[in-house]
């Protein structure tokens, strides 16, 4: 989903480079993640490396695991995956070094994608909220969001901006995404439900909400919303148009820490490639954090490195320099 954007160069969001607990935070759904060699490597170069089992030992130089975000990082804006950039993971699963989507995207808009990769392990969608094992089609792991707290938030919100437009996911491999009037789709492809009394909105289990104000651009809007409800909820921009407002404590880390330790993967381990704010706990986390040349500047601000664009086979880019250097 995406609508207006108004990028700015502001700070970087706190954290530190400790491994999240994941339980940290009310789930619903079992941590009983299978042990498929499925993931991506991702940024944590402040963390000691070595403490799981085969502790730095790949053809990938010090990561077994690539993590890698779907939308301006591993997908074209078409929603395809090169073949040079297919072929870099390949090598580097060939190597040792599995492969991990971690996604804003809640299951049942990630689904075709997995599908069109051939695609089998877990997967971290919708902000961490959700672990899904791809190949047994399963949800593993869900995080919802209060609902009775949720309307609280964005009550408080709409006393101070005005008055919003509104999306919420709900829950469930199948949870569908109910859009209110006035939210803008740039992707029409995704399918969504209409609505127009918001009581609908609250009617069922959430992992997420999705605001978007008619003057505000991203950036002030997720600023505004933290002012004011950032006791509340957690909010992040996803993409453009994508402001959400998830439970507290929810980010990516937390659902990739959850996929790595069953994978017996440490941070330190893990090399991560994104682009967008929403991605910033995950470079946190992860061993070495790759922001792609299209990132929004508060990711690249907190990256390790950058490389090309999603466009121009970043991930490839890196993963070729670093077989090559391990070879």
């Amino acid at each position: 989903m995406s609508g207006r954007s108004a990028r700015s160069n502001g700070p970087a969001g706190s954290g530190g480079a400790a491994e999240p607990s994941p339980g940290a935070a009310t789930a619903s759904g079992r941590a009983d993640l299978p042990g498929q060699a499925v993931g991506a490597p991702g940024r944590g170069a402040r963390k000691t490396p070595g403490a799981g089992e085969g502790a730095g030992a790949s053809g990938l130089g010090p990561y077994r695991l690539v993590a890698t975000d779907l939308d301006g990082t591993l997908l074209r804006a078409d929603e395809t995956v090169s073949g040079r950039t297919r072929a870099a993971l390949e090598a580097a699963a060939g190597r040792g070094a599995a492969h991990i989507v971690v996604t804003g995207r809640a299951v049942p808009w990630t689904r075709h994608i997995l599908a069109e990769l051939d695609y089998h392990g877990l997967a971290v969608c919708s902000q961490g909220a959700q672990v899904y094992d791809a190949g047994a089609d399963r949800l593993l792991t869900s995080m919802t969001l209060d609902r009775m707290l949720a309307e609280r938030a964005l009550a408080v919100i709409e006393e101070q901006v005005g008055q919003l437009a509104l999306a919420v996911s709900r829950d469930g491999l199948d949870g569908e995404v109910l859009v209110g009037p006035g939210y803008g789709l740039a992707e029409q492809r995704l399918a969504v439900v209409p609505f127009t009394d918001r009581s609908e909105a609250w009617a069922e289990p959430l992992t997420k909400l999705y605001v978007q104000h008619p003057a505000l651009g991203d950036d002030e809007l997720a600023m505004a919303v933290r002012a004011v409800a950032g006791q509340l909820v957690d909010v992040v921009v996803s993409g453009e148009g994508l402001v959400e407002l998830l439970p507290l404590g929810l980010n990516k880390a937390r659902g990739l820490s959850l996929a790595a330790r069953r994978l017996r993967v440490r941070a330190a381990e893990t090399i991560a490639f994104g682009d967008m704010p929403n991605d910033v706990p995950m470079f946190r986390w992860a061993g070495h954090g790759v922001a792609m040349a299209n990132g929004h500047p508060e990711l690249i601000a907190v990256a390790d490195e950058v490389t090309a664009s999603h466009e121009e086979d970043g991930i490839a880019v890196v993963l070729e320099r670093l077989l090559t250097e391990a070879s």
